[in-house]
């Protein structure tokens, strides 16, 4: 069992550090005759500590003061700690290892320079990390310092030397650690000169031996020929004038077409010429049958059609499509009730007023309601107030009117109260209309020989508007277009009234003084009356059903017209619904 130490005497002695345990064996068999010179030993040990430690820290006072020279006085030699006695064990060896180690710790302090040249006063710092090792003369601070002024490590001290290829660095010295196990370690792999690497470019014939040498595009030292500067080419004398010229030719040509185009266009040339009715040739072969056929042609002989061949589209894979539901069944009308007879109606009526009187005596009985006042007539008169009426028969008279007044009175303002707004009406007109549209968009066109009679295109306009419809009329000198789309119940009452409700012979003075406005009122061919004030003959106009069917969705967003002068711009307002073959084919169309 080891000796205890009084507390206390470590500090007496100047150390800080608990008495090591001896991993060398059991005690010394002296026993307890031996505790005094271990006592006198440890004392020893301490005071030769305390030596070393001063004589460090008067090394590093003076390396500080000489530091602004660049050169570190050397530090005088510390004393050798004195010779362990001979009876001291594996605890004396221990003394003398930590007196060695203090001894070489005080030298790498005193052999290094510090950062600040400024005598500071003596401080006590014990070495808890290495010290930054020395800076080179011939690098910067860069090279010796890290981020936070932090010296680097050895390690990359190397790296930075040899990227820098100086050929004379001075070595790095190794840090003194506190340990005696790391200052074994002599050398670093860091710090040993590395294999260099052989940078000379390849000489000519080691080129030329390489498979992938090409010597049309090698230097002149590989391919043994020099590089030969281009020579000066010069054009000849007008060559881009020419070019010039030739284009403002090609541009006044195609200029020139286009005004032959548009002049054609203007005129109707290629309205009124076959061409426009020209049907095309049959091909040889249809586009759908050009992956079975595989030629220019079709084969006499139905073996010779790619069907069965390995490459045919035709296989043995059967492809299902997606089932959608049939469209016509949205435009199917809904079933109508059954009708009934006179009779059958008077009986259900009597039923239905029959049920409400009873549930009326029942809320009367149960209290909920009062009771309502007798309905007197004159019919009456004498059964219900029979005694007052002989009594004074005036009275009763004028009270039996004034309640008749009343009762009608009451049955008039329930009929107003139920009466729909204005604005009501217009909601209730909008949503049938649009339900009406929902089950099909239809499209019906109109040829009109003239719409010269304003009272005529008033009509055309507005009826459109109120049955909901959109499409566009079409004022053209020779005959005017009409194309409507809308519900089938807004087609059907429209057709009605171009077919059958106006009267399109009919023409009178316009009121007012004008009847047109804008681009209408130019345009002497739109006026009812003639330059010299009488009425235009309109026995030939006529309104003609050229053609209705039914469309996906609407092509147009709004009602409107529009006056187009020639046929290029009807074609042109048509086309931006892609109907402009509406116009040729009214054109072709023969008034009924």
């Amino acid at each position: 069992m080891p000796e205890k130490r009084p507390p206390g005497r470590d500090d007496l002695r100047g150390g800080d550090a608990k008495r090591a345990r001896s991993n060398q064996g059991p005690p010394a068999a002296g026993g307890a005759p031996s505790k005094a010179p271990s006592q006198a030993t440890d004392i020893q040990q301490k005071i030769a500590e305390a030596r070393a430690k001063a004589e460090a820290a008067r090394a590093r006072i003076q390396g500080r003061a000489s530091g602004g020279n660049g050169v570190a006085s050397p530090a005088p030699a510390a004393s050798p700690p004195p010779p362990p006695p001979p009876g001291g064990g594996g605890r004396a060896n221990l003394e003398a290892i930590k007196a060695r180690v203090a001894a070489a710790s005080a030298a790498a302090n005193a052999t290094a320079r510090p950062r600040t040249a400024s005598p500071l006063p003596p401080q006590r710092s014990p070495p808890q990390h290495p010290p930054p090792p020395p800076r080179d003369a011939g690098d910067g601070d860069f090279r010796a310092r890290g981020g936070l002024g932090v010296g680097l490590h050895p390690a990359l001290l190397a790296d930075s030397q040899q990227q820098d290829g100086r050929a004379k660095a001075r070595p790095v010295a190794a840090p003194k650690l506190a340990t005696a196990a790391a200052n074994r370690r002599d050398g670093s792999p860091a710090s040993k000169p590395g294999r260099q690497l052989d940078l000379a470019a390849p000489g000519a014939d080691e080129l030329k031996g390489s498979p992938y040498f090409d010597p049309s595009i090698g230097g002149g030292g590989a391919s043994g020929r020099g590089r030969h500067p281009r020579q000066l080419v010069f054009h000849q004398k007008g060559k881009f004038i020419q070019q010039a010229n030739a284009l403002r030719r090609q541009a006044a040509l195609e200029a020139m077409k286009k005004r032959i185009a548009e002049s054609a266009r203007k005129v109707g040339l290629d309205e009124d010429n076959e061409k426009a009715f020209l049907v095309q040739n049959v091909p040889e072969v249809e586009w759908w049958d050009e992956g079975l056929v595989g030629g220019p042609a079709y084969p006499e002989a139905p073996q010779d059609a790619r069907i069965e061949a390995d490459d045919s589209i035709i296989t043995v894979y059967v492809q299902h499509p997606v089932l959608m539901a049939p469209p016509q069944e949205k435009n199917a009308p809904a079933p109508k009730a059954m009708y009934l007879t006179k009779t059958e109606q008077a009986k259900l009526r009597r039923q239905r007023r029959m049920a409400d009187h009873k549930e009326q005596q029942a809320k009367i009985r149960l209290g909920l309601e009062p009771p309502p006042p007798p309905k007197v007539k004159k019919s009456n008169l004498m059964r219900v107030l029979g005694e007052q009426a002989v009594k004074d028969p005036t009275a009763v008279e004028a009270r039996v009117n004034r309640e008749i007044a009343e009762r009608r009175a009451a049955h008039e303002a329930g009929n107003e109260a139920r009466k729909l707004s204005r604005e009501q009406r217009a909601e209730k007109t909008a949503r049938n209309q649009d339900r009406d549209a929902a089950r099909g968009i239809h499209v019906s066109v109109y040829r009109v020989e003239s719409l010269a009679f304003a009272r005529h295109r008033y009509l055309v306009d507005v009826n459109a508007k109120e049955h909901g419809l959109t499409g566009v009329t079409i004022l053209h000198p020779r005959f005017s277009l009409v194309v409507v789309e809308g519900g089938a119940h807004g087609i059907r009452q429209y057709r009605k009234l171009m077919l059958n409700r106006i009267r399109w012979t009919e023409n009178a003075q316009p009121r007012g003084g004008g009847e047109a406005g804008g681009r209408e009122a130019e345009a002497a061919w739109l006026r009812g009356v003639d330059e010299g004030g009488e009425l235009k003959d309109l026995g030939f106009n006529r309104c003609t059903l050229v053609w209705e069917g039914e469309e996906r969705e609407r092509a147009f967003r709004r009602w409107g017209s529009r006056v187009c002068e020639t046929d290029a711009e009807a074609k042109e307002a048509l086309g931006r619904a892609r109907m402009e073959n509406f116009w040729t084919l009214a054109k072709t169309a023969v008034a009924a």
